[in-house]
């Protein structure tokens, strides 16, 4: 059982930067692709970015590519999600999750999840 909780949200201004943290507890982290999604007020929950439990492979949203970097650190069962060029349309709940599977962006391969953190991008 592998328990998430992210970080790091807040409210920025456009074209600014956050990075957003998803630390885990109660597992064997190393094993597990992580990804984050996120859900903006009235609209479903997205996928953004996944990274292998190598951290070798990473994937990404078309609305995010070059802008947002996921990354992790298996020795501090953390993973980040860097996110540069901050748009208004970013604004939103995210959350961490994760996976024995290979990096998906399909919400129901994701076994376990955070709480989320909001992050709130003004124009």
């Amino acid at each position: 059982q592998v328990q998430l909780v992210e970080s790091g949200g807040g409210l920025v201004q456009a074209g600014g930067s956050l990075r957003l943290s998803c630390a885990a507890s109660g597992g064997t982290f190393r094993r597990y692709t992580v990804g984050w999604f996120r859900q903006a007020p009235g609209k479903e929950r997205e996928f953004v970015a996944a990274i292998s439990w190598s951290g070798g492979t990473t994937y990404y949203a078309d609305s995010v590519k070059g802008r947002f970097t996921i990354s992790r650190d298996n020795a501090k069962n953390t993973v980040y999600l860097q996110m540069n060029s901050l748009k208004p349309d970013d604004t939103a709940v995210y959350y961490c999750a994760a996976t024995t599977a290979l990096p998906t962006g399909v919400q129901n391969r994701y076994n376990y999840w955070g709480q989320g953190t909001q992050v709130t991008v003004s124009s």
